[in-house]
């Protein structure tokens, strides 16, 4: 193992006591939170503003647009991995998350004020590209950096728990999108939300990111003056030299975990419409009760993960995912009831909850801390690209192409190769980087 591994932590990390590590943590996921809500709020709110933009087709086609933004921004997160995920690793973790919360701020800004395609034709759709490109840059990394934060700040024997706060405040994120929505559906009709309505959650995720970034000001730094200061800190060259395997086992763990996380989350709203034929209001009112419900799961699957070891819940998770993504997904297609929706919905995300609750602290388990920030941001971004950001895409091109279906078989085996990657892991609680810290 690489002698960098057992170095000895950052002066502020060595003098915080527990209660200054969890306020660390509280202080690290706002900003989590925010990024995470501006970068969902698009998906939330596009069935408003689609035909704002793309005027011409039908609903579908509109939305598979909105969708194809939605997924380019993803494009960007390999980059965003590699740039933030240099700069945590080199400058620290503290600047890495002040900077990634300050370019989400400005995309959400341009947002709430571009104009449509009505007011100067085809530069509105291009103006929101380079805006959610941007975003896509922050939360590229914002995820490793944020991940490899709060795992190295969390208390040694429950770092399962605490590290569980990202998604805690990640899936916080999603829902406070949501409640913003269902607040105006509640004060605004229809022609309001379409016309200026859907800019209002741009507005407040802007304001937030502000909020968030002074809290981020203040956090204590985690990672050591001399590896920041060493040669191979945030490098890629020693990234690939020395860690490829680790690399490829989180590139396959996230093809399924995001993909299935992506399905269950951002693009099930859109389902439960448009397959479901649900009232989009009670959409919305279903899945912001499943999203409080899977946000309070997130602290229990990772203490578990404390109890029994990461791998085990990973291969659950595989295995699980594997046998049950067709059976959830052709049920909820076909459900009649708000009340079956939820079900179905959350006991699917129970399952993916065993990835979710200790997904960012995996990662970080596997890699040193010189090219821990990179590592995790880097090879969870470019997966999450290829798999996750594209899961509204291609779920309605299936559907645009009359086999829908398929997209339930194509997701189950991209968990195939998460459970392949589980298999293949080490238990890091055990035998990780972390561990030897």
């Amino acid at each position: 193992m690489d002698a960098a591994a057992g170095a000895a932590p950052h002066p502020d990390l060595a003098r915080i006591d527990r209660r200054r590590r969890i306020l660390a943590i509280v202080g690290g996921s706002s900003g989590n939170l925010v990024e995470w809500y501006d970068f969902y709020v698009y998906s939330f709110t596009s069935l408003y503003f689609a035909s704002a933009f793309f005027p011409s087709g039908d609903p579908t086609t509109q939305l598979l647009n909105t969708a194809g933004i939605f997924a380019a921004g993803f494009l960007m997160r390999p980059l965003g991995g590699w740039v933030f995920g240099r700069i945590a690793d080199r400058q620290g973790r503290r600047a890495s998350m002040v900077i990634s919360v300050l370019m989400m701020c400005g995309g959400s800004l341009v947002i709430a004020v571009l104009p449509t395609y009505a007011s100067i034709g085809a530069l509105a759709p291009l103006l929101l590209l380079l805006a959610r490109l941007a975003q896509g840059l922050s939360v590229g990394g914002e995820y490793g950096t944020s991940a490899t934060y709060m795992s190295e700040v969390a208390i040694s024997g429950q770092r399962g728990f605490y590290a569980s706060f990202q998604y805690v405040t990640l899936i916080g994120g999603q829902l406070l999108a949501v409640l913003v929505l269902i607040t105006l559906q509640a004060f605004l009709d229809d022609a309001q939300l379409h016309t200026w309505g859907w800019r209002i959650p741009f507005g407040i995720g802007a304001a937030a990111a502000l909020i968030a970034m002074y809290l981020r000001r203040s956090l204590p730094e985690t990672s050591p003056d001399e590896i920041r200061r060493s040669k191979d800190a945030g490098s890629l060259a020693a990234l690939f030299a020395n860690h490829t395997k680790p690399f490829l086992m989180v590139l396959g763990l996230t093809a399924g975990g995001s993909l299935v996380f992506y399905t269950y989350t951002t693009y099930m709203q859109k389902y439960l419409v448009n397959t479901a034929h649900m009232d989009a209001r009670t959409a919305s009112a279903v899945m912001t009760v499943v999203l409080v419900c899977y946000m309070l799961l997130q602290p229990v699957f990772g203490a578990l993960s404390d109890r029994i070891g990461r791998k085990r819940c990973l291969v659950a998770f595989g295995i699980l995912t594997v046998l049950t993504t067709v059976f959830f997904l052709r049920a909820i297609g076909s459900v009649t009831s708000p009340t079956g929706a939820f079900f179905l919905v959350l006991c699917a995300l129970a399952i993916v909850s065993l990835y979710t609750s200790i997904s960012g602290l995996v990662k970080s388990e596997l890699f040193p801390t010189e090219v821990r920030a990179l590592g995790v941001g880097l090879s969870y971004a470019i997966a999450n690209a290829l798999f996750g950001g594209t899961a509204e895409y291609v779920a309605l091109w299936f559907k645009s192409a009359g086999h829908e279906g398929w997209f339930a078989w194509y997701v189950t085996a991209l968990c195939c190769l998460a459970l392949a990657a589980a298999l293949w892991m080490p238990d890091t609680a055990r035998r990780g980087y972390l561990a030897r810290d």
